[in-house]
């Protein structure tokens, strides 16, 4: 090998170039000419015959809806890859440290088996509003719960023409004001029966001479019947109800409805004003707008995060397995307590490691298409756009111009571009050293 090359080479050169002739018609037919093609449709107008040159470039970035592709595109750069090398890393590191380290990959890493589209249609469950049915919503909900109480009626509403109107807040005021000797009615619809199953049936209480009484009750009796504000057979109260007496913008009195719906306020209330209080009727905690406007793209992240976290896993616990463990024995005998080993040592070591993770994942998140396309409803869809899908839609929509979908491939090109070139620089510097 005087001129650095083996002798096979240089002595049948022709054998070589048969041997490889095969492998260079296909990267001809499927790489170079898809992107020769590319960039000359780009300079083409939508049916392809008029040439436009750099119009459709122009366009792309003057089109609000590319510009929002492209700052989600930037987002899932700056985002997704460092989330998942980062939990690869914990992952990785942590699986050293417990005996079930097998398990914990297997499971960790399980998500990669999944196929994008099987992952969109489980992520899009997942995220779904109603906590009935969205695994997301129903935790949270479930720990807001455990925390807090909710309103007891937030469903309940006036009958019409019963004399409660709406008051400050979500209040509710009665027309009449409290009388001693004179039982309030105040009648509430829009409760489902079996919400009210448990309660006692409504009462109307005798009049009391040192007290203003009344009742809060469902107006509705199941099978229909009974007459508007009367309490009539199987009606329900509304246990739980807070009623105030309120005299000139000032709560003098308070009061809660038992299991039948009664009420009992001291005589000073007498003349107030009596008021539903808003805390009856404040919407309970349902759950976070995962796919509304502003959540969307870090939601679809976190699914991509799930599904890549094992694979950074992977590779960071191969590089980590040829980390010398006599250099961390070494310092942590010197004094070194475990994040500084894992800040000084572990992390500068894995560095190629994490370079190559890093790098693998931006170039992946360049070309996401499907998790948005699925995960993402029709209504914030253009919300979580990102340049892949709209070059699916601006090349095969309902208006297709492949000219400007050209354009978008070739700036797609552009971006993968330099982390490549940074990819290739990083190899040969490994193979120097």
């Amino acid at each position: 090998m005087a001129d650095g090359r083996p002798a096979v080479i240089r002595a049948r050169p022709w054998a070589v170039a048969c041997f490889l002739l095969p492998a260079l018609l296909l990267l001809g037919a499927l790489v170079v000419y898809p992107i020769g093609y590319s960039l000359w449709r780009s300079l083409f107008d939508a049916p392809g015959t008029g040439f436009v040159g750099l119009d459709n470039y122009r366009e792309m970035f003057a089109n609000p809806a590319i510009r929002r592709a492209l700052q989600n595109n930037l987002i899932w750069i700056l985002v997704a890859p460092a989330l998942a090398t980062a939990l690869g890393l914990i992952f990785a590191v942590l699986t050293e440290r417990i005996r079930w380290s097998t398990a914990f990959k297997l499971v960790i890493f399980m998500p990669m088996a999944i196929s994008m589209l099987a992952a969109g249609i489980i992520f899009r469950l997942v995220y779904e509003a109603d906590p009935d049915r969205g695994v997301a919503n129903a935790i949270l909900v479930s720990v807001n719960d455990t925390f807090s109480e909710g309103a007891p009626w937030p469903d309940a509403r006036p009958r019409p023409d019963s004399g409660l109107e709406p008051g400050p807040e979500e209040s509710l005021v009665a027309a009449e004001l409290a009388a001693v000797g004179e039982p309030a009615l105040l009648p509430l619809v829009g409760v489902a029966p079996p919400r009210v199953a448990d309660a006692g049936q409504a009462v109307e209480p005798e009049p009391a001479p040192d007290a203003v009484v009344g009742v809060v009750w469902l107006d509705f009796a199941p099978g229909g019947g009974g007459d508007p504000g009367v309490v009539d057979e199987n009606e329900r109260g509304l246990p739980g109800m807070v009623v105030e007496a309120v005299r000139d913008g000032t709560v003098i009195a308070t009061a809660t409805a038992g299991a039948d719906g009664t009420f009992s306020l001291p005589a000073e209330a007498d003349g107030a004003e009596l008021r539903l209080a808003a805390s009856n009727f404040v919407a309970s905690f349902n759950g976070v707008d995962w796919l509304g406007p502003t959540l969307v793209t870090p939601a679809i992240i976190g699914s991509y995060v799930w599904m890549w976290a094992g694979f950074a896993m992977v590779l960071i616990a191969a590089g980590l397995a040829g980390v010398p463990r006599e250099m961390l024995e070494a310092a942590r005998v010197d004094g070194a307590n475990e994040w500084q080993v894992f800040r000084r040592i572990t992390v500068p070591l894995l560095a190629p490691v994490l370079a190559v993770v890093l790098v693998t994942l931006m170039i992946n998140v360049l070309k996401i298409f499907d998790l948005v396309l699925i995960i993402a409803p029709g209504s914030t869809q253009p919300d979580a756009n990102v340049l892949a899908l709209q070059l699916y839609f601006s090349s095969f929509g309902t208006s297709p111009n492949q000219g400007l979908g050209s354009a978008i491939a070739v700036f797609l090109l552009l971006l993968v571009v330099p982390v490549m070139i940074f990819n290739i620089r990083r190899l040969r510097q490994e193979r120097k050293g």
